[in-house]
């Protein structure tokens, strides 16, 4: 963490938000433990206490929705003294519903559990990430949705075009209404701004550069007045910026803004 606040000030950022993935009731290699949230907490007083003068800190989570289980309007949220809240579908129930599983990795990641734990039914994967989406918005309990069209960059992957499908545009359509009408704000992720570590020459081609929502999503929300907060969702000190000015000028693209 401190790694980072060093980054962060050395690339001018004024105010910088940590966001863990959260504790969620099963092990998953992604996700913090909640024996580790004091631990966490305490090293973002720290930081905030010897870094005062120079960055803004805030200790923010990342929260896992899983259905009405799980999710950022868990009462255990409350008992966490966080200044801020993403709320995120990563994981989707297999059909028969004895497993979560994580659809938000690597898009070869995603075509080989595409594969194994669902029997191929990409639209299955697809409508059960953007339902759960629409519950997580209806649940409330966050501040931020955080890259809600991911799985569309993994489904290109499967299926190059599928975004332009007019299922898929509904559920966009269905996506942004419902941020609208509740007044969250809605993340700009920049992270796939330039290729990830190993990306393949093919994988390059196909998916980069990217935002979380896309371009003419970006667009859609601009229009419908939902708020946006730009950020790289970086877990590299050297990417704290990564697409920072490309989404800004892209966001005032649309908005009418020089």
């Amino acid at each position: 963490m401190a790694t980072m606040v060093h980054e962060a000030i050395a690339s001018g950022v004024e105010h910088y938000g940590f966001t863990p993935h959260s504790p969620i009731p099963f092990e998953s290699p992604c996700n913090m433990e909640a024996s580790q949230t004091d631990a966490y907490f305490a090293e973002v007083a720290r930081l905030r206490k010897d870094y005062a003068r120079l960055i803004n800190l805030y200790a923010g989570m990342e929260i896992d929705y899983l259905g009405k289980t799980w999710g950022p309007s868990h009462p255990y949220f409350d008992t966490l003294p966080l200044d801020y809240r993403i709320g995120s579908v990563h994981f989707i129930p297999t059909p028969d519903g004895s497993k979560e599983i994580d659809v938000d990795g690597r898009p070869d990641g995603f075509a080989r559990k595409l594969a194994e734990y669902f029997d191929g039914d990409l639209r299955y994967v697809i409508d059960t990430f953007y339902a759960r989406s629409l519950e997580m918005i209806e649940a409330g309990g966050f501040d931020i949705i955080g890259h809600f069209d991911k799985i569309g960059f993994n489904a290109t992957w499967v299926k190059p075009g599928i975004e332009d499908e007019p299922f898929y545009r509904r559920h966009i359509d269905d996506m942004v209404e419902a941020i609208r009408e509740k007044g969250i704000i809605a993340e700009v992720n920049t992270k796939s701004w330039i290729p990830r570590d190993g990306a393949s020459t093919e994988e390059i081609l196909r998916l980069y550069p990217r935002l979380f929502p896309s371009a003419h999503v970006i667009g859609r929300l601009v229009k419908a007045g939902v708020p946006l907060a730009v950020n790289s969702d970086s877990h590299y000190p050297e990417r704290i910026t990564t697409g920072r000015e490309a989404a800004f000028a892209i966001i005032d693209s649309f908005s009418g803004k020089d």
